[in-house]
């Protein structure tokens, strides 16, 4: 009988500020209060089974973690139930970029081609090997026989330099 009281004088203590805490991360304070509700409950049966070692960060771990949980299933819900466009035809849709948007790629794939060209050799072996090769810089630095520090200079080295000219485009 005595873990009960000392359970509810726990929860009665900072029942108000887990209400707060939770209506911050939902925004509503109504399930804020069933979410409170629900981590007394969690909190009871944890009890009951062993006593956590720190009961109020346990009480407020379980109601931000329930907060979260009920925040990210309503924002699933209100996705699948998104009204479609008006007069949205699905099948007049085109996934396929226009002319002029392929034309723009093209010229700015050849641009980078051009700036990756320029670099030195070193810097440029760098920025492919991490950037289209997916290599750690731990492997480019013992592939270049350089240290990490010195890889990742290069690797930046070699994007700036290509950052810099397509903006000058």
């Amino acid at each position: 009988m005595q873990q009960t009281t000392l359970i509810d004088q726990l929860y009665l203590a900072r029942r108000g500020d887990l209400v707060n805490y939770s209506s911050r991360i939902l925004g509503d304070r109504i399930q804020a209060e069933d979410i409170v509700q629900e981590a007394y409950i969690r909190f009871g049966a944890a009890f009951a089974r062993e006593r956590p070692a720190d009961p109020i960060g346990y009480l407020i771990r379980t109601v931000r973690n329930l907060s979260i949980d009920l925040g990210r299933r309503i924002s699933r819900e209100r996705e699948r139930n998104v009204e479609p466009w008006d007069g949205f035809q699905g099948d007049f849709c085109d996934a396929r970029p226009s002319p002029e948007v392929v034309v723009a790629d093209r010229q700015e794939l050849q641009a980078l081609a051009g700036a990756i060209a320029e670099l030195p050799e070193r810097t440029r072996r760098a920025l492919e090997m991490h950037r289209l090769g997916g290599r750690t810089l731990a492997e480019i630095a013992r592939e270049l026989g350089v240290s990490v520090g010195t890889a990742h200079a290069l690797v930046v080295q070699g994007l700036e330099h290509c950052r810099g000219r397509l903006r000058r485009r």
